[in-house]
């Protein structure tokens, strides 16, 4: 008989609150043996040795403007009115190309560094110095749900892995009591495509991502109906494990199964950590403010962000937060094509106070100097209006021509800039980056070699940057 642990005494003591998480650590530690798994990477990391350790990904659905937040273009102001001087018909969703349209907001210069951040950010302006801003992303399509796949997948097709997945696959978990690949919706809603968006693909299934609610229940269904007698819930995980072993024996591998074995061990150490974890009044109330917790309009997004640093602290792997959910009406995300100012406003609202206050919360702690901090969006929007020839418009449409993203922490030249898009901010002209060598520099800065990350697939060996990309050395 094993001797009695903490977990022991909470599952006893709780009325079958922990009574499946101690079946789980007697399959953990040997009394009930699961047979080994295949799929784990066959040249597992570290490649080099890693800067970051784990991972904060923060993705804007809908396409912010780069023009109007990080990329500041004189020219642009100086032809506001204007029609676009090019001989090239721009190829935009919509097909509407309008007059240029200055910023929608002043830009400053921010920090030492002298980076141009605009008044749309004026809380993430405080930070400049700990930002490195890559201003000239491109990526393959201007349509939402294939850029936003390609965005985390590398491809803009479905049935790829996310980032966050192939993280887990390569790298594991560094506790045994939450995931490794945590998403955080929108409390709004969820994007386009919905939980594709954290699909493990044709990786093995443990590695999807398991959603982790910033507001209300954290996780539906996490413990049981009613009680049950601990002795009687023991026993029946023991001769559930036991049924599961014999079936796998019998027919070999077999992935839904082994997953679904997975799932409930990782779920039953869940019932114990997540109320720890998701219990945000465990901050101090400075803590809480810093976060913008106590305003109802970023409080949504604030507690996400904090949610993220505590789960990293458990041991997470990678934690994605999402900034905007379907694309609908009325929107719910920054896809400003009727009027950038009103859409903008709202959005960075919910979430400028919330990064700032996370970055320094990391930075404050020591925890960014091996965290990664992550600002994505699928792509960018277009310096000319979305209106009639002649005609100065609100909005902006689609561009996938020159966009920018920001990175925060561990491995990085911080008060950087790589790479610039046209004098009006259209087109990458200078260093153009794919989602391939931003993936391949992620994954760097984590120790490994994206080449070497891979899985064997449909007889093709599958990775992250599928046959692309180069890391980004210049920011490193």
């Amino acid at each position: 008989m094993l001797e009695p642990t903490r977990r022991d005494f909470l599952s006893w003591s709780s009325q079958g609150l922990g009574s499946v998480a101690l079946a789980a650590l007697l399959l953990r530690d040997g009394q009930l043996r699961a047979a080994p798994v295949p799929g784990e990477a066959h040249d597992p990391p570290p490649h080099f040795p890693a800067k970051a350790k784990r991972v904060i990904h923060i993705y804007a659905c809908g396409g912010v403007s780069q023009v109007d937040a990080f990329d500041y273009k004189p020219e642009l102001i100086r032809q506001h009115g204007m029609p676009l001087n090019s001989p090239e018909r721009p190829d935009v969703f919509f097909g509407k190309v309008g007059l240029l349209c200055k910023p929608m907001y002043d830009f400053k210069q921010r920090g030492q560094s002298g980076q141009w951040i605009s008044d749309l950010f004026p809380k993430l302006a405080e930070v400049a110095d700990d930002l490195t801003f890559v201003k000239s992303m491109v990526a393959e399509t201007s349509n939402h749900t294939p850029a936003t796949f390609q965005a985390n997948t590398g491809f803009r097709l479905n049935g790829f892995p996310v980032m966050g997945s192939w993280l887990s696959y390569g790298m594991g978990a560094e506790t045994d009591e939450l995931p490794a690949f945590v998403v955080i919706p929108d409390t709004r809603g969820v994007p386009a495509g919905g939980s594709i968006n954290w699909s493990n693909g044709f990786l093995p299934a443990r590695h999807q991502g398991v959603v982790i609610r910033g507001k209300g229940t954290p996780i539906e269904d996490l413990f049981p109906a009613k009680s049950i007698r601990p002795e009687t819930e023991v026993a029946t995980r023991q001769l559930l494990a036991t049924l599961n072993q014999l079936h796998l024996d019998s027919r070999g591998h077999n992935d839904p199964l082994v997953a679904r074995m997975k799932s409930y061990e990782m779920a039953a150490r869940m019932q114990l950590a997540v109320p720890d974890v998701a219990d945000l009044n465990r901050e101090t109330q400075e803590t809480q403010n810093a976060y913008g917790l106590g305003r109802p309009e970023t409080a949504d997004f604030g507690r996400g962000c904090l949610l993220a640093r505590r789960l990293l602290e458990k041991g997470v792997r990678f934690v994605q937060l999402f900034s905007g959910g379907a694309f609908g009406s009325p929107r719910i995300n920054w896809d400003g094509h009727e009027d950038v100012q009103e859409n903008h406003s709202r959005e960075a609202l919910r979430i400028d106070q919330p990064l700032c206050g996370l970055i320094r919360d990391l930075k404050g702690r020591g925890m960014l100097d091996d965290t990664l901090v992550l600002f994505t969006t699928e792509f960018g929007r277009t310096p000319f209006s979305q209106s009639d020839a002649g005609v100065l418009g609100k909005g902006r449409d689609h561009s996938q021509y020159g966009f920018t993203v920001w990175m925060a922490g561990a491995g990085l030249k911080h008060g950087y800039v790589h790479g610039a898009t046209d004098e009006i901010g259209w087109k990458a002209v200078e260093k153009p980056t794919s989602w391939y060598d931003l993936h391949a520099t992620v994954l760097h800065l984590l120790g490994i070699d994206h080449t070497r990350l891979t899985f064997y697939h449909n007889g093709i060996q599958r990775r992250l940057t599928n046959v692309h990309g180069t890391a980004i050395r210049e920011i490193l």
